[in-house]
């Protein structure tokens, strides 16, 4: 948590026209930094089947309704089998005639290859009885494939659930027709066991590459406002998908439900726990951003000389910076030196002068050096009556407080935004009045 407080007090070092001031700062102490992502999606059962039938015809029966609970192998629904078991009974006949046929021609071509072998036929004749024997063989085969097709089209005429779940949808009733052309209909929609549910969650390009595997999701649903569920992150999927020239990816979210809450289609708010880091000095981003108005900031350095200053960093690349810590360095006592500025105003750490007359923060997001791994960045911290600028180094920083590696300690006020107390407005002259040529003007108008 990160505390305020406004400070009013004469500063020490511009002795020029004893200059009020008042302080806007915060006190360093430990808290958290946590980064989230968030992302919309839709609750789903893990697993979602399509049943639908290979044969066409009328159903005859149906054996579950919506919401039913079904077993792997349960009977679902019958069509009419009166068409497939006539089929079958036409290629059983077509069956027992190829047997027959198949029967009566063995029975010629072994007499006609006895007679050949005593020369008593003609090598033709027995060539015509071999190739209706052939024949009459491949004649079986195929009536026997036929009958053995009517057979499983007489068993596809009985549905059967593939897995154990609960119907979602059916999508037939009782006496409907149903034509197994050029694509299988659906019957009934199956989902799982629905205490395991998951979300898929459509994440923007932007923030895909901080998603990780088992990273934990919190989410909530519109059916349930005040509750939130959890999970986490079980999968993420390659294929881009673009609507409107944006790009999301998919990302799969293990969502428990042992209640039975979470039903499938519910549109999902994900919150993806992205990094968490507890128990760190932090800083409120406003105190990277701070810096003082020009006048203030020139009288400083002039009243600071380079070696004078707190947290400048000494001479050379070798200096110590406040806290003991390894400063930048400053180059030559003109101060130009990284984080360093003399008197004239040349920049070279990162702080621009002049950010108006009151010293605030600027709109430009954190100073540079503000993400993990950057060069120290400075801020600026009241000691009692005293103002001086520190060097410190920030590590994890989420969208308002920035963690403090180095360079403060537990209980430092660091400065936010200062104005210039009992500061005058000069009222703006009223202009003259002006006289249009083109209006009218009243008789006498002219004379005084």
């Amino acid at each position: 948590m990160i505390i305020t407080s406004l400070v009013f007090f004469v500063a020490g070092a511009c002795h020029k026209g004893e200059k009020s001031y008042t302080y806007e700062t915060a006190i360093v102490k430990k808290g958290s930094i946590i980064n989230t992502i968030t992302a919309t999606g839709t609750v789903e059962a893990d697993t979602t089947v399509l049943i639908g039938t290979q044969v066409s015809g009328v159903i005859k029966k149906i054996y579950v309704d919506f919401n039913s609970n079904v077993k792997k192998g349960q009977l679902l629904a019958e069509l009419d089998k009166t068409p497939l078991q006539t089929q079958v009974q036409q290629a059983q006949a077509s069956l027992d005639d190829s047997k027959s046929e198949v029967e009566f021609q063995t029975a010629t071509y072994e007499r006609y290859k006895a007679l050949l072998d005593k020369k008593l036929v003609a090598q033709a004749d027995y060539d015509q009885v071999k190739y209706s024997y052939d024949k009459a063989k491949a004649n079986l085969k195929t009536a026997q494939a036929g009958y053995d097709k009517a057979i499983v089209n007489l068993n596809y005429a009985s549905i059967y659930s593939p897995i154990i779940g609960v119907v979602l949808n059916r999508a037939v009733d009782q006496g409907q027709t149903v034509a197994a052309s050029f694509s299988t209909p659906n019957l009934f929609t199956i989902g799982n066991d629905l205490t395991q549910m998951q979300v898929q969650a459509n994440v923007d390009e932007a923030d895909i590459g901080q998603v990780r595997t088992d990273q934990p999701v919190s989410f909530t649903v519109d059916a349930y406002p005040n509750e939130t569920f959890k999970g986490s992150v079980r999968q993420i999927r390659l294929q881009p998908i673009v609507t409107s020239n944006v790009v999301t990816y998919t990302v799969i979210v293990n969502a428990p439900n042992p209640e039975k809450k979470l039903m499938p289609g519910m549109t999902a708010n994900i919150t993806v726990l992205v990094q968490k880091v507890d128990s760190v000095l932090t800083i409120p981003g406003k105190a990277l951003r701070f810096t003082p108005d020009a006048a203030y900031l020139a009288e400083y350095m002039k009243n600071n000389p380079m070696g004078q200053r707190p947290g400048s960093g000494g001479q050379g690349s070798g200096g110590q910076g406040v806290g003991g810590q390894q400063g930048a360095g400053g180059q030559g006592a003109a101060g130009q030196g990284a984080g360093g500025q003399n008197a004239g105003g040349q920049n070279a750490g990162g702080i621009t002068p002049g950010q108006g007359a009151t010293g605030q923060a600027g709109s430009g997001g954190f100073q540079g050096g503000g993400q993990t791994g950057k060069k120290p960045v400075v801020v600026w911290v009241k000691t009692a009556d005293k103002v001086h600028r520190t060097r410190i180094a920030t590590g994890a920083i989420d969208g308002s407080n920035a963690e403090v590696k180095w360079g403060l300690k537990e209980g430092d006020e660091v400065i936010l935004s200062m104005t210039l107390a009992g500061k005058s407005t000069t009222a703006a002259a009223t202009p003259a009045a002006t006289t249009s040529p083109f209006m009218p003007t009243r008789p006498g108008g002219a004379r005084r």
